[in-house]
């Protein structure tokens, strides 16, 4: 219970306590100096480690409504950066293509290999750099989300619902990991990759994810050969062949390039599929060998 107390005096006797008393030993009687400093104001910082029912493009701060990652959700905010030097100095968020934009890719990519294990892209995954709102820029914030996804397909970049972190996704045995395929072909083109069991029929298998870097998005579009060529590397490592002359009459490929966006902002990871079109495969071509995957 709390006790409110009350000094009463009376007439002459109260005046002269007032006037003739001074402040008891080791007070000074100055009410300004005594209060401690306030802390220096911080600003909000998002958590790692928590997901999101949505999906943001900007951290707006009515947007930003975590859960736990055992409820459903559509994102996972794997890793939180901080801008630092020249690129904390800029008075905007950063734009698609700036060097700071770049940065904060390549630390996403760095950070959310190690959280699941493999590169992202081998999985059925999508990455998204999340910055704060130009007004939270403004007011000081320097922060960058790395969001992680689960999408339906490598033909369809949607994020889908889902329970349960993604820690350590690619280090187990899912349906995330990105395997076997059975492609929809239309001349040159694949329409469509359907994901299959390796043991089902089948004519293709993801073997890796290239990096196309020195290239520009319009040569890796129009299919400059340089990428046939890459992927085709990444395929002679996955099946045990030698990456000779030999290579292109054993196998073809396949590969999915990033969005133009994507490819802006940093990401230059392709992901290559070995192609097999003579016969049909009822295995994965893992580390199978000259006969395995002869020369035809």
């Amino acid at each position: 219970m709390r006790r409110w107390w009350t000094a009463v005096a009376v007439g002459g006797a109260a005046l002269l306590a007032l006037t003739g008393c001074g402040a008891p030993a080791g007070v000074d009687a100055d009410l300004a100096d005594d209060w401690p400093a306030l802390a220096a104001p911080q600003g909000f910082v998002p958590a790692a480690g928590v997901c999101h029912e949505g999906v943001q493009d900007v951290g707006y701060l009515n947007g930003y409504h975590p859960v736990d990652c055992a409820r459903s959700h559509r994102a996972e905010t794997m890793h939180v950066g901080t801008f630092t030097g020249a690129d904390a100095r800029r008075a905007t968020p950063p734009a698609g293509g700036t060097g700071a934009m770049l940065a904060a890719r390549a630390e996403c990519d760095r950070e959310v290999r190690r959280a699941v294990g493999a590169d992202w892209r081998s999985g059925r995954l999508g990455l998204a750099v999340v910055f704060p709102a130009p007004a939270a820029w403004t007011g000081g914030a320097r922060w960058f989300r790395c969001d992680l996804t689960e999408v339906e397909s490598v033909d369809e970049a949607r994020a889908t619902l889902r329970t349960g972190s993604l820690k350590g996704a690619l280090t187990r045995d899912t349906d995330l990991r990105l395997r076997c395929f059975e492609p929809k072909v239309d001349g040159d083109d694949v329409e469509a990759m359907k994901a299959v069991s390796c043991t089902a029929r089948h004519h293709a298998e993801f073997v890796g994810v290239w990096p196309a870097t020195g290239l520009s998005y319009a040569q890796v579009t129009k299919g400059d050969g340089r990428v046939h060529k890459g992927c085709l590397g990444v395929l002679a490592k996955y099946t045990g062949v030698p990456n000779d002359g030999n290579l292109r009459f054993r196998a073809g490929s396949i590969f999915y390039h990033p969005l133009e966006r994507e490819w802006r902002d940093g990401n230059r990871g392709v992901q290559c599929f070995v192609w097999v079109s003579d016969r049909t495969l009822t295995r994965s071509l893992k580390g199978v060998g000259t006969r395995g995957l002869p020369v035809r």
